[in-house]
């Protein structure tokens, strides 16, 4: 196979599940439900073959591929006044989030062939074509195919959250869409005037135009940009005050769309901040530093403190998400090595930690009916394998030492004590808040005072056990030898910090 093919394959490998899925008739539930699993496959094979392809010393360039694509021409003007190529690639980073987008698709697919009750021929069709979304936006090498791609999450996410969520599944499908649709707006007005100044959307080549003293852009426009960025992306991360809708579709959403929500959409923030805001923008950036640094805290400790005060573990979960994405704005606040580098390794341990934790809550929730902790108490009598994970899930994402958020949230505020250490010393207590609110829910619902019996509730059994283990391997696995993760990033980091002038 030729290499520079491999990234388009791995991009639109689900559609091939799609055209499957459209000549099946509609009740063929266990055919659907099949085909909608193994056409996720293809694109976590060949993430995980780019994956071993670097580990064995070889260029990620080998996979990139730019074509010509749309061109803008004048009334009498024989070359384009701009050209638009269809361009993908990977870095160390890219890397990472595309095999972390892989296998939690591929999980969630899992997910939904046990949670989605209905209608499952439009389920998966919808649920392949986000990932399609997922894959572009993370490999998507000029800004308008980036755009592109990250319109495309949007469409079927509001279609999975509005026909397939719960109770207020319409009010949570429009407040992500009028939230994301107005972050959209500013993210291609952006791209507009970029485009517009430079000539070009290429992101290797707006790097380098930037960093350019000649560059067509005076430094108060590109803070205006780098502004504009900030809540684009400050919207999908989300950053307060930008969070409400979150909350809405995390709580009604079914299981397996938050698994792929809280996993993967959250972090395309995260990543655009990064690849865009800090790639694109490093000066600017570091004169924001402190005000971003600021914001991460008031994520960190807005989400612990309302986490601590929920009734619905679901809810628990929800502000826990917005707390641990201060974390990552806390680590890149910090301009250095360290910081970044804890704020990547937070983007990718919380959305294997969140996809976990999301997944128990839809198991608890198919067997009981319900989520609220007082009427969990004492789940380790009835269900002693699924408690035993939510502990074990529960301990990673409050840090516990072995697993990947401790490693991510150890450099994060050990970047930020070493530029901001005031600010870093206020989040700690978040820090403190975090391990409470998680002991006080995983607790109560495991080994809590007992409101209901569990006779005859299942405990975890086949085809569930697949996620849960996957996922727990995986945050071990980071816990304990976190290089699987340092070692695709170095490239990045250095990248990132001779922009910053480190």
């Amino acid at each position: 196979m030729n290499l520079h093919s491999v990234l388009s394959i791995l991009v639109f490998s689900p559609l091939l599940g799609i055209i499957v899925l459209a000549f099946l008739p509609k009740m063929a539930e266990k055919a659907i439900k099949l085909v909608g699993f193994l056409a996720t496959l293809p694109a976590l094979l060949l993430a995980l073959a780019a994956y071993l392809h670097f580990q064995w010393g070889k260029d990620l360039a080998d996979f990139a591929v730019s074509k010509s694509w749309i061109q803008f021409r004048g009334m009498n003007v024989q070359e384009p006044i701009y050209s638009v190529y269809y361009e993908l690639g990977l870095s160390g980073f890219q890397l990472l989030l595309v095999v972390l987008t892989a296998i939690v698709a591929t999980l969630s697919a899992i997910a939904a062939a046990k949670f989605v009750k209905k209608e499952w021929k439009g389920y998966f069709m919808l649920f392949l074509l986000l990932e399609i979304g997922m894959l572009g936006v993370f490999t998507a090498e000029n800004l308008i195919l980036f755009f592109i791609f990250f319109e495309i999450t949007l469409i079927p996410t509001f279609f999975l959250i509005g026909k397939w969520g719960y109770f207020e599944k319409e009010k949570a499908a429009y407040s992500f869409l009028i939230y994301n649709g107005l972050g959209s707006a500013v993210l291609l007005i952006v791209i507009m005037i970029l485009f517009a100044k430079t000539g070009t959307t290429n992101i290797d080549l707006l790097t380098q135009m930037m960093a350019d003293p000649s560059a067509p852009l005076s430094s108060d426009l590109k803070l205006g940009l780098l502004i504009g960025l900030l809540i684009a992306f400050g919207v999908k991360l989300p950053i307060f005050p930008l969070h409400s809708w979150m909350l809405k579709v995390h709580v009604q959403a079914p299981p397996s769309v938050v698994m792929i929500h809280s996993g993967i959409l959250l972090k395309i923030g995260a990543y655009g901040l990064i690849r865009f805001g800090m790639g694109i923008f490093p000066e600017q950036f570091e004169t924001l530093a402190t005000i971003i640094a600021v914001l991460g805290v008031i994520n960190l400790l807005y989400g612990a403190f309302l986490a601590f005060i929920q009734t619905d573990f679901k809810m628990v979960l929800a502000y826990s998400s917005i707390s641990h994405m201060g974390i990552v704005l806390i680590g890149l606040a910090a301009l250095n090595e360290a910081g970044i580098q804890g704020a990547i390794f937070q983007v990718v341990s919380h959305g294997l930690i969140s996809a976990l934790l999301f997944f128990l809550v839809g198991i608890i929730y198919e067997r009981t009916d319900t989520s609220l902790m007082e009427n969990l108490g004492g789940m380790a009598k009835g269900m002693p394998i699924a408690a035993g994970f939510l502990l074990a899930g529960g301990m990673a994402s409050l840090g516990l030492p072995g697993m990947s958020g401790f490693v991510s949230e150890f450099m994060a505020f050990l970047g930020l004590f070493k530029e901001l250490p005031w600010i870093a010393a206020v989040g700690t207590i978040g820090i403190i808040m975090t391990a409470a609110y998680l002991l006080r829910a995983v607790l109560g619902i495991t080994y809590g005072k007992s409101h209901r019996e569990f006779t005859g509730v299942l405990d975890l059994k086949g085809v569930e056990f697949v996620p849960v283990v996957v996922l727990m391997v995986l945050i071990v696995l980071i816990g304990v030898y976190p290089s699987v993760l340092s070692s695709p990033l170095q490239t990045t980091l250095e990248t990132i910090m001779i922009g910053l002038g480190g």
